[in-house]
């Protein structure tokens, strides 16, 4: 592709569900020539990929939710500052397009972009449309969304909304097309539980006393491996070492793909870059959406999965030892369910999301052998 000098900005930061989509992006773009700037806050620190490489500009942001009257007046102030700064730094580097991935990160530079008259594009992650897209959404040249269906997404700007799915790392479609792990009868079981970047305190206090009373039976099957944070290691470790049962115990796993291909059962939260790479390896999950999230979209993003078979869903107030012990119980002494429900999370995998992406962002960006980019995903999303 000829691509002129004009960059295409990418608006992203704060948490890795915002990031994550932006870096497959911003390879995606790189692998066809085209020249990458990154907008972001002060929070992005560790950049991996094309991102690390990228000219990048920070900003000033600041989000208001779950705040008090003073904070929110100095998350203003930051918003506006960072506002300025976009629009000095957008003016001076005249994108062909700018893409947003939602967060308050990323709202300066889209508000900046669509003041100016530049090519627009949001990506929303989860299944229902986060506030600062919700924002720009009716002044953005096209919306690019993780799932079919997204709640809050008004009527009239639905023939310029996309379903491109939510781009998950490479990794992890490398491990798309491999076949669920064959369970043999008395064989082991291997469980795989973690809950965001640094662990969920709560998988801590309930999983270890779940597995613990499981039937003998079944415990033995068990191969556990847990994402814990550091305070509650040494304590749920020793919970494990007492019932003899077989876990592996870390604050992080580098080699979290590999974990995931070889993994009968998954238990985590319901984040949407989570919930995208659960589908596109094709694992079955038990699902403890995070209560807290904005607008409650984890339950909604549980939702989707779990309507299309992919999993359970229990919500953090029903999320007791006993309420899982049950669940376990049932789904480790009739393992074919798990297979089932595997084939229903891989039916719904967009591993192509990153394709996408990537076509609609160029047709936004007027690159007119991109002009039909999306035209089945439109489609669908309509």
């Amino acid at each position: 592709m000829n691509a002129p000098n004009r960059p295409i900005v990418l608006a992203a930061g704060g948490t890795g569900g915002h990031v994550f989509p932006a870096q497959s992006l911003a390879g995606a773009l790189a692998d066809r020539g085209i020249r990458i700037a990154l907008i972001t806050d002060r929070r992005a620190n560790a950049l991996d990929g094309a991102l690390a490489t990228a000219d990048t500009y920070r900003i000033r942001a600041g989000g208001l939710s779950g705040r008090g009257p003073i904070k929110r007046l100095v998350a203003l102030f930051e918003l506006g500052v960072g506002f300025l700064q976009a629009r000095r730094i957008l003016k001076a580097i005249d994108p062909m397009a700018v893409v947003g991935f939602g967060s308050y990160a990323s709202a300066p530079t889209i508000a900046a972009a669509v003041g100016l008259g530049c090519r627009t594009v949001i990506h929303e992650q989860n299944a229902i449309l986060g506030r600062a897209n919700r924002l720009f959404a009716s002044r953005v040249t096209n919306i690019a969304t993780a799932f079919r269906s997204v709640a809050n997404l008004r009527d009239e700007d639905r023939p310029k909304t996309v379903w491109t799915g939510n781009p998950v790392r490479s990794e992890i479609i490398g491990i798309a097309g491999e076949p669920y792990p064959s369970i043999e009868d008395d064989g082991p079981i291997n469980l795989l539980v973690f809950g965001g970047s640094l662990g969920a305190s709560v998988f801590s206090k309930v999983i270890p006393n779940a597995l613990t009373s499981l039937p003998e039976t079944v415990q033995r099957r068990i191969r556990l491996t847990q994402q814990c944070r550091a305070e509650d290691l040494e304590a749920v470790r020793k919970i494990y070492d007492d019932a003899g049962l077989q876990a592996e115990l870390a604050p992080f796993f580098s080699d979290m793909p590999n974990k995931l291909a070889t993994a009968h059962l998954v238990i985590c939260r319901a984040g949407a870059s989570t919930i995208a790479e659960l589908a596109a390896a094709g694992r079955p999950a038990i699902l403890v959406p995070y209560p807290h999230a904005t607008d409650d979209h984890q339950t909604r993003n549980a939702e989707c999965l779990c309507d299309a078979g992919g999993g359970w869903m229990i919500p953090q107030e029903a999320f007791t030892a006993e309420c899982l012990n049950a669940r376990l119980t049932s789904l480790l002494s009739n393992t074919k369910s798990l297979r089932t429900t595997a084939l229903c999370a891989g039916q719904i995998g967009m591993r192509n999301a990153t394709d996408n992406l990537t076509d609609l962002v160029l047709s936004a960006a007027g690159f007119s052998d991109n002009g039909d980019a999306g035209t089945q995903s439109r489609e669908a999303a309509e």
